[in-house]
C-alpha cells in the first residue's frame, strides 16, 4: 500500500506476447562480435531458420565451432540478403579478416557444408576467403 492506496498490477488481465518475432537478418546481424566473428549457438541456428541439431550435426569434424558459425553466417548473408548487400558487406569483410586470422585448415569443407545445410551454391572465393 502507498498513500492508503492499493498498489495493483496495471497489466493484469493483458497478454503480451512472449517475444515478436525478429527479421533473421536483424537477429544474424546482431549476434556478431566485435571480432568480426559469430558463436555456435541457438540463437545462430534459429537466425539461419534451422535448428540446433541441424546446424551441428553437418559441421566438418575438424572445423573450430566459431570458424563453422562464421562461415555459415557469411553464406547466408551472401545467399540470402544480397539485396541488402550494401547494409552488411562491411561486417562480412570483418568476419572474412577474422576467418584468415585463424588459419582454419578446413574452410572450404565448411563453406561446401554450410551450403548443404543453407541449400546454396556460394563459392569460397564469393565470401572473400
Amino acid at each position: 500500500m502507498v498513500d492508503g492506496k492499493k498498489k495493483g498490477n496495471p497489466r493484469r488481465g493483458v497478454v503480451l506476447p512472449k517475444q515478436l518475432p525478429r527479421d533473421p537478418f536483424m537477429h544474424l546481424v546482431s549476434l556478431q562480435k566485435a571480432s568480426g566473428s559469430w558463436l555456435l549457438d541457438p540463437d545462430l541456428a534459429t537466425a539461419l531458420g534451422k535448428t540446433s541439431e541441424q546446424v551441428e550435426k553437418i559441421k566438418p569434424r575438424t572445423a573450430n565451432s566459431e570458424v563453422w558459425a562464421t562461415i555459415l553466417a557469411l553464406v547466408w548473408l551472401h545467399a540470402f540478403k544480397v539485396d541488402a548487400k550494401d547494409e552488411w558487406e562491411f561486417l562480412a569483410m570483418k568476419a572474412a579478416s577474422w576467418i584468415h586470422a585463424q588459419n582454419a585448415p578446413c574452410v572450404s569443407e565448411c563453406v561446401e557444408s554450410g551450403n548443404v545445410l543453407l541449400g546454396c551454391g556460394i563459392k569460397k572465393e564469393d565470401l572473400g576467403l
